[in-house]
This record gives C-alpha cells, sequence and structure tokens, in this order.
C-alpha cells in the first residue's frame, strides 16, 4: 500500500556535535563532562569521532546528494563558551560557517543548544544540580542566536533532558557520571527551568523563532491488567514521560509524581515560586525522539532493588525487553510509535509534533564496497508507517528526523553501535552510504512510502 505523507513534511537527518565533531581542544574549544567523563578507564572518546569539525563539507554533500532537506544538528557549549561564559570567536565561527553551508546546499539548518555537553567548568560549579546555569544558558541561547538568528528559524534548547538528568546524575552511566538520585531530580527541574529561560531569550533576540524542545519518550507495556501493574505503569510513565511534559504544558508536576518522590525531599524544594511559569513558555513544535517501549512489572516488595534506571520509584521494575531486538538490546515495536503520537496529540491539543529522531543500531555488512543493512531499511520503513498511521488517525505530525546521518560515537557504548545512513569507518573516516541511505532518499523524493 502506498502511503504519501502531507504536503511540506519536513524530512532531515539529526546529529549531535560530540558524537560527530572530534577535535575536542581545537580553536580554543573548553573541555565538556563527556572528555571529562570518558578519560575513565576503559572508555573510548569523543575524539575524533567522525572529524566531522574537519569534514562538515564533506558531510553536507553526503547529505545533498540524498536530496534531505532538513538537517538537525547540534552547538557545543564548550566550543562556543569554553568555560560556560566566555564567548571563543573561533567557535562561533564553525558553526556560522556550517548554516551557511547547509544553506548554499538548499538545506534547512535546525540547530539544538543542548545535546549533553557541558562544559567542564560549569560541571565544577555543581551541574545541573546548580539552578544558576538556567541562566547561564539562557546567555548561552541568546550569544547563539545572535550569530544564527538571521538565517535559523527552528531552535531545540534542550534534547532529551531526561537523560541529562536521570542518566547523568541519577544512575551514573553517563556524564559527569553522578549516582545521586535527590540531585537527579533538582537536574531535572534546572533543566527545565533553563529551557523556559532559553526560550525566553531566543524569543528577544527577533525574528521570527519556532522554538522546541525535544523530550525522549517510553510508552509503558504490562502482561497483566490488574490494579497492581496498572500502578507499575503509572510510576514509569509519569517519571520517565510526564515529569518532564506537564510542566512544559503548564500543568506542573503530577501530585502523583511528587508523591512517588517525596520520600527523597529535593524536588519540591527545588521549586522557587515562578519556576513553573518560566518552565510554560509556549512551544511551536514539540519534539518526540522514540525508540522502544518499556514494560513494568510491580514488585512485592517496595523496597528492594529494582533495574529500573529512574531514580527515586518504588514498588516497580523493569522487565527485559522481547522480540526481535537492535543490536544495542533494544525493543522493536513500531505499533507503540503510532500510539505515543496519538496519546501526545491528545495529551498536547494544538501542539504539533515533529519526530525529532527515530533509529536503530544493526551490524552493517561490507561486500565489495557495499554497505547493506537490511534490518535498518525494514526498521525505518515499519517505523515510517507507523508515523503515517498515527497521521491517518488525527495526530498532527509535521516532520521526521532520522537518527542518525552518520555512524558516530555512541556515548558509554563508544564505536560499538552503528545507527548512522552512512557508513563511517573510524581508522581512515571513509564515508560510504548505506542500503538504508538509498531506501531514505527514495522516500524523501516521493513524500512517502
Amino acid at each position: 500500500m502506498k502511503r504519501g505523507f502531507p504536503a511540506g513534511f519536513r524530512w532531515g537527518t539529526a546529529t549531535a556535535a560530540y558524537q560527530i565533531e572530534g577535535s575536542t581542544t581545537a580553536d580554543g574549544r573548553g573541555p565538556s563532562i563527556w572528555d571529562t567523563f570518558t578519560a575513565r578507564p576503559g572508555l573510548a572518546s569523543g575524539d575524533p569521532a567522525c572529524d566531522h569539525y574537519r569534514r562538515y563539507r564533506e558531510d553536507i554533500g553526503l547529505l545533498s546528494d540524498l536530496g534531505v532537506p532538513y538537517y538537525r544538528f547540534s552547538v557545543a557549549w564548550s566550543r562556543v563558551m569554553p568555560d560556560g561564559r566566555t564567548v571563543e570567536p573561533r567557535g562561533t565561527a564553525f558553526y556560522d560557517r556550517l548554516v551557511d553551508t547547509l544553506l548554499d546546499h538548499g538545506i534547512t539548518p535546525m540547530v539544538t543548544l543542548y545535546h549533553w555537553d557541558l562544559p567542564e567548568a560549569l560541571q565544577a560549579e555543581g551541574g545541573w544540580p546548580n539552578r544558576a546555569l538556567a541562566d547561564l544558558f539562557a546567555e548561552y541561547a541568546l550569544t547563539v542566536h545572535k550569530v544564527l538568528g538571521d538565517r535559523v528559524r527552528q531552535w531545540t534548547t534542550i534534547n532529551e533532558p531526561f537523560c541529562a538528568a536521570f542518566i547523568g546524575y541519577g544512575n551514573g552511566e553517563h556524564a559527569p557520571g553522578i549516582r545521586d538520585e535527590g540531585a537527579a531530580l533538582v537536574a531535572g527541574h534546572n533543566l527545565l527551568l533553563a529551557h523556559g529561560k532559553a526560550t525566553q531569550a531566543l524569543r528577544s533576540g527577533g525574528g521570527e523563532q519556532e522554538v522546541s524542545i525535544v523530550l525522549n519518550f517510553a510508552p509503558v507495556l504490562t502482561d497483566v491488567d490488574d490494579a497492581a501493574h496498572r500502578e507499575a505503569a503509572r510510576k514509569f510513565d509519569f517519571l520517565h514521560n510526564r515529569f518532564f511534559l506537564d510542566p512544559l504544558l503548564g500543568r506542573g508536576y503530577p501530585p502523583e509524581l511528587l508523591a512517588d518522590l517525596a520520600h527523597l525531599g529535593t524536588l519540591e524544594p527545588a521549586i522557587a515560586d515562578g519556576d513553573l511559569e518560566i518552565i510554560a513558555q509556549p512551544l511551536d513544535v514539540l519534539g518526540v525522539n522514540y525508540y522502544a517501549p518499556a514494560r513494568a512489572v510491580p514488585l512485592e516488595d517496595p523496597e528492594a532493588d529494582s533495574n529500573c534506571p529512574l531514580p527515586g520509584l518504588r514498588g516497580m521494575d523493569v522487565q527485559p525487553p522481547r522480540g526481535e531486538l537492535t543490536s544495542l538490546g533494544w525493543e522493536q515495536r513500531p505499533e507503540c510509535l503510532t500510539g505515543l503520537l496519538l496519546w501526545l496529540h491528545e495529551h498536547c491539543p494544538g501542539l504539533p509534533l515533529v519526530i525529532a529522531e527515530n533509529g536503530a543500531a544493526f551490524e552493517d555488512e561490507v561486500v565489495d564496497g557495499r554497505v547493506h543493512d537490511e534490518k535498518r531499511v525494514r526498521y525505518f520503513a515499519e517505523h515510517l508507517a507507523a508515523v503515517h498511521d498515527a497521521i491517518e488517525r488525527g495526530a498532527d505530525v509535521r516532520g521526521y528526523m532520522a537518527w542518525s546521518l552518520l555512524d558516530n560515537f555512541e556515548w558509554a557504548k563508544g564505536y560499538t553501535q552503528r545507527f548512522g545512513l552512512v557508513h563511517v569507518d573510524f581508522e581512515t573516516q571513509e564515508r560510504v552510504l548505506k542500503d538504508s541511505a538509498r531506501f531514505y532518499a527514495d522516500v524523501v523524493a516521493r513524500n512517502g512510502l
């Protein structure tokens, strides 16, 4: 069955600065928390990554050859402001050149201001649990806007504050590698506050701005429809999905969520007068990242240890994924994307949605200079069909950004996971289009499946 997408649908790819740029000490760039974190024994570094800082023209040329009209990328705060405060002109000049090169190729830039790479100098001042960072982030946002705002219309403040707060400060699996559940909740609140203040700063800079934030959602599945399983699912959903979403919509933190977390004693004291009003700045678009669902079960002993990666939850656990998994071990459930988009359409009435990230890590097969990735092609086909189903049922989805343009540095997993449409040989930096890139180019050209 042919599936055509609405006229003007935004097709693009997405990347993140620390995952592709490399050149971590070039032109005055300061260290970020990921430079410090990956210096630990046994971890790979984000340098050279894809060497994009020097090869960006080649990469944009590939994007142009594929006919993809949108490119979502992030700016490295530590490249623009090495200490988090002082502007480095050579850093701003790089993004100035990058935007010009995109526009020269007819590609619309979509700028993300924060994709987890906090300047290490600001981590030394406490990192995201320090609410002073919200004002510093707004100043950084205004600085970038002054450089790029005459050509960039689409702005994302923060990508996946859930990961930055709860995985960075809660279970410590991401930079800065801190395990403090109470601090993670405060970090989550301060990231939302930073979003609100940055949104105000961007709009104060003039021009016609489209401002968004990008949240990663995990629809919750249960095996049994009873009160205990429903409560386990609620706990997971409220902390993973609604902790960030509801305050953005002007609804504050759900009372049930505050009760779930009251034993930690950190979130409510962190909410100052006026914070929720600042966080609830009107959004033009909500960015939606989707990779996999989660499976929740109740625990008989509410004090027992849990596999749940979220801070502070008691009485529930997360089951292992099932069925055919990606190479990262993530469950493939495209129908959950349809359900998520329909739920967001109902929960956020009048707010347009853009899929800001969707993709999968699989092993590539390199044969005679060609790169075959049949599983990734199927993944994209199934998930694009899921997006189309949601649109057909009324969801206002305006675009889809495939993750990712390039194989890259996959955070704590190093170079072991390949998400790219373009295969990167990390020893030679040679780029080769995969079968999935050709498939996606055909989808874009047809505006449909």
